[in-house]
């Protein structure tokens, strides 16, 4: 008999997730265009084939409060899940990142013998070590963005495999715009790109931050330009408010990261996936993620690395140090320290101005960091993570034997009702 081309149900709630779906997409139809992909995702997902059941992406939300606020509509869209899972069953079920929604997904589908593979894992090792243990029950196959992560999953009893980071695949997928480039370099003076995150609120608590350091810039280099780059339309609105309001020249322009990360001099940065690009232009770049002090205070009985920022992790010599207090300029081995990163309730703009100022005025110390960044790029910065996980999923989905869902009249069995405990 012959064998129908598998049919995946995606669940994807981040923009970035978003890309590297669509990557993986594409991965699949070229292996086989009848492919079926479903589910949860964004609009980039659907541009490459996917089946949107909704656009998870507008639902990015970080914090208890926030979740809180919008429960009903996870709880639904877990429920509409669950349903798709019983009456159409997928062949298998992919989760990127995303892990407060994930986890319940992931629940969902072992309850009806569906493999569940998690492309880009949860950062658990930093953060959350205690989930782990959902890790096991819920997901059969882990497809680690880094090496040191899929190390980790497998010491914890995980069944991980390294595919490498598929940041690296839409870098150098994307082709850049050299119309728009050309403008920028026909104007005098260093540019400098501020990222202030993907998340409304990141934008929220950063942004502002950002532009004091950019006032502070300017005073000491008046020649130096700011581009500012946001993910949406909407907060390209509220950027476009706050420089006018204060009175700040900078240009706003949503969908030009990539290349308004290429012409810049130097960077400011929230802090994210974002910085695996910096990683692939080689910016010097300084790091901020401004919370509030409750949750800065919280964050310090969860937190089990030093830093937040990937790069920074790629260079560190031990991963899990027992002195996991915040970065500090001051301290003795800060410059090896790729990203100058900035984790706070606090306004550290002047440190933040500091370091630019420092890469616009003395070019030798950002030629140094230039080549540092070039020297971490050519070990991890390659391409083919899509590809790799492509073929992983669709070989398992192969070799795998076929388990019948369990008819809904009949109930959860046992071990059912212990997993989704």
């Amino acid at each position: 008999m012959e064998r129908k081309p598998p049919r995946i149900f995606f669940s994807v709630g981040e923009p970035s997730g978003d890309i590297h779906g669509a990557n993986l997409i594409r991965q699949f139809k070229a292996r086989d265009p009848d492919i079926e992909c479903v589910g949860y995702g964004g609009p980039k997902m659907a541009e490459a084939g996917c089946r949107l059941h909704t656009d998870l992406t507008a639902l990015a939300v970080m914090w208890l409060f926030r979740v809180l606020v919008n429960l009903h509509k996870f709880w639904g869209l877990v429920s509409r899940a669950d349903r798709y899972f019983r009456h159409h069953r997928p062949d298998a079920v992919v989760l990127i990142d995303y892990p407060g929604f994930n986890w319940w997904i992931a629940r969902r589908a072992k309850v009806h013998h569906i493999p569940v593979f998690y492309y880009t894992p949860p950062q658990i090792w930093a953060w959350a070590q205690w989930r782990i243990k959902k890790m096991r029950r819920f997901v059969d196959h882990i497809l680690a963005a880094l090496p040191f992560e899929a190390e980790w999953f497998q010491q914890k009893g995980c069944n991980a495999t390294f595919v490498g980071h598929p940041y690296f695949d839409e870098v150098e997928r994307e082709p850049l715009d050299e119309a728009f480039m050309q403008q920028f370099r026909d104007r005098p003076g260093p540019l400098v790109t501020i990222l202030p995150g993907s998340r409304t609120q990141e934008v929220e608590k950063n942004l502002a931050a950002f532009l004091d350091a950019a006032e502070k810039v300017r005073k000491q280099v008046p020649d130096a330009r700011f581009a500012v780059s946001p993910f949406r339309e909407k907060h390209a609105q509220a950027v476009r408010e706050m420089l006018a309001k204060r009175g700040i020249d900078a240009t706003v322009h949503v969908g030009k990261t990539p290349e308004l990360i290429h012409l810049a001099d130097c960077c400011m940065a929230v802090s994210g996936s974002v910085s695996l690009e910096l990683l692939f232009h080689a910016k010097p770049t300084v790091i901020q993620y401004k919370i509030t002090p409750l949750e800065f205070f919280v964050q310090k009985f969860f937190r089990k690395v030093k830093y937040i920022t990937l790069v920074n992790l790629l260079t560190a010599d031990e991963l899990f140090p027992k002195d996991v207090t915040p970065y500090d300029p001051s301290q003795p081995d800060a410059d090896r320290v790729l990203f100058p990163e900035y984790l706070t309730c606090e306004d550290k703009s002047a440190q933040v101005a500091a370091h630019v100022v420092q890469w616009l005025t003395d070019d030798s110390a950002r030629r140094r960091r230039v080549a540092q960044l070039e020297a971490l790029r050519e070990k991890v910065a390659h391409g083919g993570a899509a590809a790799q996980a492509a073929d992983y999923i669709l070989g398992t989905l192969q070799n795998q034997e076929i388990r019948p869902p369990r008819p809904h009249f009949l109930g959860k069995s046992r071990n059912a009702t212990m997993e989704c405990s």
